[in-house]
Parts: structure tokens; C-alpha cells; sequence
């Protein structure tokens, strides 16, 4: 019989109805104003700190909504933006600053809703408020680097191929490496083995007949830029998801410049802290043999280099680096035997291996851990941004007792406090080069608040003034439509909110308002040909069957082309197009659903398979 259903499809669209509908509801749930503390080097926070706060909160008048302790953060939530930045003073008296408090919204949706992981929209910078920053990559510093680790590699090749040389120096204004050899033919053998190791290293003749001048390809060098800019955008990534900060966007821009917008953030010295945090390890060998009385009168031996302890000490160690925090894979804070704090470091397979290989002919000789971090100076560079300056410090030396692997300890630290930050710091990773922040904006959560309340206006606007023209020009068919716009908008909002990593933006909110608009299109084909049908003399239940048939093939094509549209928005749009191209897209592709299968169910539940003389259309 024409324009009847089986039970199982009503079950299916109202299972897919209902899903979204769960999925839609921790929209409703408005987030609360809250705090989010952290450890800074040097704190710890505890559940007697919990207490303390909480305590101190309560003496203030302040009331929270709770306060919890998770992965070693404190986040209090209260009920008004006042409470908030009333306990933000208090808890900034209470703790000192060995603690990070960061202004935050922390989302409120019930307990068994986020069982079945349910959470509401992601909202961008400019509907939530938060920070915005963008970094300038120190690409010098990346190629300064680089231009060491050539000294480290070229030594290693010519001893192991015995190739005799006086000295290897790196000249990084010219961003070059002087190699000085003994005889002719140990030029000769030293440019046949360094080309043949590595094909886009440029060899040429010195100044002098026994030395040869080493510099890197144009390949290479874009190499080493596009190398450092991936991966402080990884780390940086990893560095704010480690403060729990909430769905940050880290992204490229440029050829050295890195966006970082923190959505919910409102305190800018905290996330600076974050972001300009430049600290790294090094791991080398001690020279003991070299003089140390001659290194502080300024006679440093070529292959040595002199640093300094955390007590003043000085300590003569290798330029040869052993290890860098690039390899560092995980770390975790711990006590060794004797309840002192230390750092348990794993390696990935790489640095394993080089560790492997360097410590299996320096057991009994002592490795340095070395700390370096750049900070800015009261000089300004050409830019007008201060002068980041590399300071390095010995944090810790021990005798290595046997060869070492992908896992081993460091020790010699202040606090169990301080292990835990620099775990934190190392498990982020440390910045490839340095990064200034060259621009910052602060949106207020008022401003966002704003935004959200206009754009919600705009929809529901939108959608009471489609809901009357359809009610009145087509009566109950109009009826059928709005029902279906109304489970349309219910399904834009439960897939935005299921879909990992979508991001709702205002121009996001311009696209369902659009969609909300256009969503009737549809059934306004369909209606107008089921007109045409019963004009021409078709019974009731023909001009529905062939009304939705015929009008499936113009409805496919135009909404066809309209997401190829969307489609090619997203692939070469920036941030706001893509938004504007994601509610886009979804929107029609619900707006099919509701309009092809939920009109038509409606209309065949109430008109379908029986006899009706007339249409109410």
C-alpha cells in the first residue's frame, strides 16, 4: 500500500532523534565561574592545601559550589563572576606564588551526563572569551642549535673514520663550521667522507689549504625552520593541556609565528608562564681532568666548556652533548632509596640508544644534568620585544654505574615540588627555540556572554518567523515542516556537541541561522509539488508518493552543490570560514534528513495508506 512504514523505521529515526536530544541537553547547562591552581616551581598542593582554601573561603563570605582535588590541580567553582575574582585575590594571598590561579569556566553538566560523554558545544575565543596570543619563533636560535649538534656529528665522523683534525668550530654569524685538519690528505679524506655521510652538507675549501668550511643546503636549512615551528606547536599543545586548560586552539601562522587562543582564560600572566616557559635539559659528560682554576681565569680548554651549580660551584663539562630533552618520552616524580626527590626519565628508542652507545665507555665517569632557559633582558631587540638570554645551570652530576638505557634517574633537586614541576615541564616537552610573544588580546567573558546571547537571538528569531509562514501558508502540512525544523535544530546542536574537536564560532552561529532559513526549502519543494499533483487530478495517495519522489532529485542537487560549497570553504578557509563551513555543512545535511525521511514519516503517520479525499496543504 502507497505511503505506509514499518515499525522499525519510526523506532530508528526517533532512536537518532532521541540520541541527539541527550547529546543536545548539557547545552542547556550554563558554566559556572571557577578557578583553576596549579603548582608553580616550588609548591605543592595537597589535600590539606584543599582544606586550607576552603577554609579561608568560607571565612571570607565566599561560597563555593565545591572545591575538588584532581591530578594535582585545584579547581573551586562558584556562582557569580564577583566570587570568582574575589577568591582569585584571596587564594593569591592565602598561597603566595608558588602557585598559578587562573581565572576559568568550568562546564556544569550533570554527573550522568558526562558518564555517557556528554558535554556541551566547544565555543570559540570570541563567543567564551579568553586569551589570545601570537608567538614569534626564534628560527636563529633553531639554526644555532643545529649548527652545535653539526660540531657534535662531524667530531664523532672523523674520529670513527680516524681522520686526524686540529679543532671543529662553529661560526654562527655566518652560519658555518670551520674544520681544521693536520695534512692535505687528511682534507682530502675528510671532504670524501663528509659528502658521502650527508649529501646536503656543503663542503668547500677554507681559508688555508688544511681547513674546509661546512654549511647546510637551502633544503636543509628549511628543513630545521619548518622542523622547529611543528614542533613548538606540538609542545605548546601539550603544555596547556597539562594545566587543563579547555579545548585551546595552537595553530600556524606564517612562516615563524604561532597563534595560541585559550578559551575560558582570563588571567594572561598565567598563561604567559605557560607559554614562554623555555626550559630544557642537557645531559654531559664532567671533564675532570681539565683545570678549573685555568677555566675561571679564562683559559677553557676547546672541547670543554665551563658552567656553574646551583651553589656557585664550578663544573668543567663536555661541549659534546650525551643526550637532549628532545628524547625525553615520559616523566614522573619520585624518591630514590635514600627518600631524596628525583626525576624518573624514560627515553624514546632513539635516545636510548644514544645513551646506550655513550655511556657504555663512560661507566664510573660522572654525567651532569644541565638546566637551560632562556629569559627575557631589560635589552630590546630591533622588534622592540626584550632580549631573550640563555642561562644554564648544573642541577645535579653522578657516576654512571653501568651502561644506561631508555629509563634512569636524575637526582640533586630542591623539593619534591620542584621534581614534580620539572616532570610536568618535561613530559610537555621543552621548546625546539625560544618563542616571544609578540601580540596579545584579552576578550572578556561578558563581551563572549554578549555574543552568545545576540547569535541565540538571531536563531530563535529566525526560527519563530519560518515556523509562522510555514504554519500559515501550508496549515497542517506547515505543521509537519516546523516539526521537522525543530528536530533539524536539535540535530545540528547534538552532532556539534558529539563531534570531537568542533569548535562553535559566531560566523559558526551565522551558519545556522542560515541553515535554519534554508532547512525548508525542502519541504516547501515537496509541498508545492504535491499541489501540482492533486491538480492534475491524482488521488491523495499518489500526489504524496509522487510529490516526494519527483521532488527528491531538484532537493539533492541544490543542496548537493551547497555542500561542495561548504566543502571547499573548510579545505582553503581560515579559523572563522571553517566554523562558518562546519554548521554549514551539517546543517544541510540534517536538514535532508529531516525534510526527505522525518517530513515524509509525519505525513504518511497521519495522511498515509488511508482514504482521505483532501489535503489540508
Amino acid at each position: 500500500m502507497l505511503n505506509t512504514n514499518p515499525l522499525w523505521r519510526y523506532l530508528l529515526v526517533a532512536g537518532m532523534l532521541l540520541l541527539a536530544l541527550v547529546y543536545a541537553l548539557p547545552n542547556l547547562y550554563p558554566e559556572d565561574p571557577a578557578l583553576n591552581i596549579s603548582a608553580s616551581r616550588g609548591g605543592v598542593i595537597t589535600e590539606q592545601r584543599r582544606a586550607q582554601l576552603q577554609q579561608h573561603f568560607s571565612a571570607a563570605g565566599l561560597a563555593a559550589k565545591s572545591i575538588t582535588l584532581e591530578n594535582g590541580q585545584l579547581l573551586a567553582r562558584f556562582s557569580s563572576t564577583e566570587q570568582q575574582l574575589q577568591a582569585r585575590d584571596l587564594a593569591r594571598q592565602v598561597l603566595g606564588t608558588d602557585f598559578i590561579t587562573a581565572l576559568s569556566l568550568a562546564p556544569a553538566t550533570p554527573a550522568w551526563l558526562n558518564i555517557i560523554g556528554a558535554k556541551p558545544i566547544k565555543l570559540g575565543l570570541d563567543l567564551r572569551g579568553g586569551v589570545h596570543f601570537l608567538l614569534a619563533v626564534d628560527m636563529q636560535a633553531a639554526l644555532d642549535k643545529s649548527l652545535q649538534d653539526l660540531v657534535q656529528t662531524v667530531r664523532l665522523d672523523l674520529r670513527n673514520a680516524d681522520i686526524r683534525f686540529r679543532n671543529v668550530q662553529a661560526d654562527m654569524a655566518r652560519a658555518q663550521v670551520q674544520l681544521n685538519l693536520r695534512t692535505a690528505a687528511d682534507v682530502q679524506a675528510a671532504q670524501l667522507l663528509l659528502k658521502r655521510l650527508d649529501t646536503e652538507l656543503l663542503v668547500s675549501p677554507g681559508t688555508d689549504k688544511l681547513s674546509l668550511q661546512l654549511s647546510m643546503s637551502e633544503v636543509r636549512l628549511k628543513q630545521i625552520r619548518e622542523y622547529a615551528l611543528q614542533q613548538n606547536i606540538t609542545i605548546l599543545r601539550n603544555r596547556v593541556n597539562e594545566i587543563g586548560v579547555a579545548e585551546p586552539l595552537v595553530q600556524r601562522q606564517g612562516a615563524d609565528r604561532i597563534v595560541v587562543q585559550l578559551p575560558g582564560v582570563q588571567d594572561t600572566a598565567q598563561a604567559k608562564e605557560i607559554l614562554g616557559a623555555t626550559a630544557s635539559l642537557e645531559f654531559r659528560l664532567v671533564d675532570t681532568e681539565a683545570d678549573i682554576a685555568a677555566a675561571l681565569a679564562g683559559r677553557v680548554a676547546p672541547n670543554t666548556e665551563l658552567f656553574y651549580s646551583r651553589d656557585g660551584a664550578p663544573v668543567l663539562l663536555e661541549k659534546r652533548i650525551v643526550l637532549s630533552g628532545d628524547h625525553i618520552s615520559g616523566a614522573t616524580a619520585g624518591y630514590d632509596e635514600f627518600s631524596r626527590p628525583q626525576v624518573n626519565i624514560k627515553l624514546d628508542a632513539q635516545g636510548g640508544s644514544k645513551l646506550s652507545v655513550a655511556s657504555k665507555d663512560a661507566v664510573g665517569r660522572r654525567m651532569a644534568s644541565v638546566f637551560t632557559e632562556y629569559r627575557p633582558s631589560a635589552a630590546l631587540g630591533p622588534d622592540g620585544n626584550p632580549v631573550l638570554v640563555k642561562q644554564q645551570e648544573v642541577i645535579n652530576d653522578a657516576v654512571i654505574q653501568m651502561r644506561l638505557g631508555r629509563d634512569f634517574s636524575i637526582s640533586g633537586l630542591n623539593s619534591a615540588a620542584e621534581a614534580q614541576n620539572l616532570a610536568t615541564l618535561l613530559r610537555a616537552g621543552a621548546l625546539i627555540a625560544p618563542v616571544q610573544i609578540i601580540e596579545e588580546r584579552t576578550i572578556g567573558p561578558s563581551l563572549g556572554q554578549e555574543n552568545v546571547e545576540l547569535g541565540l537571538a538571531a536563531i530563535q528569531w529566525g526560527l519563530v518567523a519560518v515556523l509562522l509562514f510555514m504554519l500559515v501558508y501550508y496549515k497542517a502540512f506547515g505543521l509537519v515542516a516546523n516539526i521537522a525544523l525543530l528536530a533539524n535544530v536539535v540535530l545540528i546542536v547534538g552532532v556539534l556537541s558529539m563531534v570531537p574537536g568542533a569548535t562553535l564560532t559566531l560566523p559558526g552561529m551565522a551558519g545556522i541561522v542560515l541553515t535554519v532559513g534554508m532547512a525548508v526549502d525542502a519541504n516547501v519543494l515537496i509541498f508545492e509539488r504535491i499541489r501540482e499533483e492533486l491538480q492534475e487530478g491524482r488521488s491523495v495517495q499518489q500526489a504524496i508518493h509522487l510529490g516526494y519522489d519527483r521532488a527528491f532529485a531538484t532537493i539533492a542537487d541544490s543542496n548537493i552543490t551547497t555542500l561542495l560549497v561548504a566543502l571547499i570553504l573548510f579545505a582553503v578557509g581560515s579559523g572563522p570560514v571553517k566554523g562558518f563551513a562546519v554548521t554549514l555543512a551539517i546543517g544541510i545535511l540534517t536538514s535532508i534528513f529531516t525534510a526527505v525521511v522525518g517530513s515524509r514519516l509525519l505525513v504518511n503517520l497521519f495522511w498515509g495508506g488511508r482514504r482521505v479525499q483532501s489535503l489540508p496543504i
